[in-house]
Order: C-alpha cells, then structure tokens, then sequence
C-alpha cells in the first residue's frame, strides 16, 4: 500500500472511527488515488490484529460517505468522485418522449458541470435492459432508471431481479414508485391510479358545465387499467357518467360532453378528435371540453390552449438532482396538477 495504516490503541476514538478517518486522510492527501485498492478485509484485520467486523462496518460507513466504493470479486477502490471529480451518472430511460425531455432538461439544469451524465434507452425491453446493466454495472456513481416494462409478472419478476444488483446507494428509480423492491434507494414518482384522480378534481367546478366524460386510451398502453380506475372512482364519486373509447368515431362527438386523451397530446386521437368536432360546428372549450393526460410546453399555444393533468416533470427532475448533490437518497411522490388552458 501506499501508507500504512495505524491504530493507535490508547485512544479513546474507537477504531472503526480511526479506519475511516485514515482511510479518509490518504485519500485527501492523494496517498490513495482514484481507483486505489484497499487492503482486503482480512489483510486489513490480520495486520492490524483488530477483528473482521470492525473492518467491515469502516468499509461500509466509507462507502456510504461515497469515498469508496466495492466491486464484487476484487475488493474496495477508491471512488472517482473522491478528489472533487466528477460524478458518473447513467440513464436508463425507456424512450425520450416529450415528458422525458422535459424531466432530463430539468435534472441537467439542476446537476450541472458536476457530473457526466450517460443515456441509454431500454425501450421496455426487460433484455436489453439486462444487457445495458451487464455492461455498466459498477462503473458508474449513480444508476437513474425509469422500470416501465411489461407488467406480467415474469417480467416484473426479473425487472427486480436486476434492479437488486444495483446497490441502494447508487439507484434511483424515476416515474414508477416499485413498491416490490426492498431497501433505501431514491424514487420520485407518480401514483397512476390516486394522481389522476386528484388532478380531474381540480376542475369539478368545470366539470358541471358538461354532461358526460369520455376516457379516449390504448388499451395496450402499460398503465391504461390503472389510469382507468382512478377515472371511474372519480367518477363514481361525484357521480359523472363515463365511457371509455379506444379510437375516435364521429357518433361519438356530442354537444356538452368533455373528453379526457391518455395517448399523447399530438397523437392522432387529438388531431382526428378536434377535426370531427369542427366539421360539426362544435367549439372546442365552449360546445366540448378536451383534456390531455400529461404537460407539454406546446399544450399552450395549440387550440389556444389545452388543458392538461399531468405530473411535474421539472419538479421529477429537479429532485433526482438533488438526491444526488446531496448524497441524500429518498422516496418523493411528484406533484400532479389540472392545467387550465382554453380547451376546459
């Protein structure tokens, strides 16, 4: 090694504390460079004639503080980050929609030159995902991962699988909370079924003015049932009637009913939507109401406006950041809002 480690017996600071302030010391000092390997626990006990336990509870108080970190097989290095460098930070989005733009533009604002950061795109697909961690796994600081993959359970079943062999201290899951898996890792997430619930109840006074909602969704979309079932307890509540479409059909366009849209906001649903309600002189926001599930910065300018539900995104990204400035992992839930724009 570099410089030797020594306990001083007679004192009273107990001697995990002296590994950890040592340790700590030659790694400022520069003695232990980035990537340096530590004693193994063993040779570390056995030269210092101390006990295997109190090696390990240093190592991993070390961890913790982000000074070194383990790589499974060959022992403990130090950190890259320890000299002030920069953090490495992978993303595993499942695709970089427009939600996911605004999400990664808030969290790049908000970290900085104090990291470089890695995207990689799952596309829900559990395998790729699987090859993705292959080839990173314990090469970065921090592991930010959206786990939007199929909701079967073998796929679930092996989505955890792999999400526990990121260690808690480097992973944050992003816009799904996975309740299934254990321990304390980051999440800042949205609750599908609760948060469109509270969002459509922003605008009970609006929803007065129409008789009807209309629920236009992909039923193939992942979390369409959940969605649906914070709509029809809504409903149920405050007794609106409801009805759920999976494509637009011209009877479907009547006066004074609103429309709720869970594809996208530019999907052809919309666009084939406002299209019928013109050719039946219907004006959208005074003869038919239209809400779009999820915020985009163009939702203000479109049809004057359009009404939007959706979770803070920027708020999504802006706390992933702060998780990892702080080296303070958490569970957040995003804020969720009504939007009213023209279209309700």
């Amino acid at each position: 090694m570099s410089k030797r480690i020594i306990i001083n017996s007679s004192s009273k600071m107990p001697v995990y504390k002296q590994l950890v302030s040592q340790v700590e010391n030659n790694i400022k000092s520069g003695d232990y460079p980035e990537g340096f390997l530590l004693p193994s626990m063993n040779v570390l006990s056995a030269t210092l004639d101390i006990s295997k336990e109190t090696v390990k509870k240093a190592y991993s108080i070390l961890r913790n503080l982000g000074e070194v970190d383990a790589r499974q097989g060959k022992g403990y290095y130090v950190s890259a980050h320890s000299k002030n460098s920069k953090l490495k930070i992978l993303l595993l989005f499942d695709k970089l929609s427009t939600y996911k733009q605004i999400l990664y533009n808030s969290f790049i604002d908000k970290i900085g030159d104090s990291a470089e950061i890695t995207i990689r795109m799952h596309s829900q697909n559990v395998e790729l995902f699987e090859y993705y961690l292959n080839e990173n796994l314990d090469l970065y600081d921090y592991y930010v991962v959206t786990p939007h993959f199929p909701l079967d359970q073998a796929s679930q079943k092996k989505v955890l699988k792999l999400l526990k062999r990121i260690p808690n201290r480097k992973l944050i899951v992003v816009d799904r909370l996975m309740s299934e898996l254990p321990g304390n890792y980051g999440a800042v997430y949205q609750d599908f079924v609760n948060d469109i619930y509270d969002g459509l109840s922003q605008g009970m006074k609006i929803f007065k003015n129409y008789s009807k909602l209309d629920v236009v969704t992909l039923p193939s979309s992942l979390y369409a049932q959940s969605i649906k079932e914070g709509v029809e307890r809504f409903c149920k509540d405050f007794n609106i009637p409801v009805e759920f479409y999976s494509t637009i059909s011209p009877d479907m366009i009547r006066p004074k009913e609103a429309y709720l849209i869970l594809n996208s906001q530019l999907d052809f649903d919309l666009i084939k939507l406002v299209r019928l309600a013109r050719e039946k002189k219907f004006k959208v926001g005074k003869d038919i109401g239209i809400i779009s599930y999820n915020e985009s910065p163009i939702n203000e300018i479109i049809l004057n406006g359009l009404t939007s539900v959706s979770t803070d995104f920027c708020q999504m990204g802006e706390s992933v950041a702060e998780m990892i400035l702080e080296r303070k992992l958490a569970k957040i839930k995003c804020d969720f809002h009504m939007i009213r724009r023209g279209t309700f």
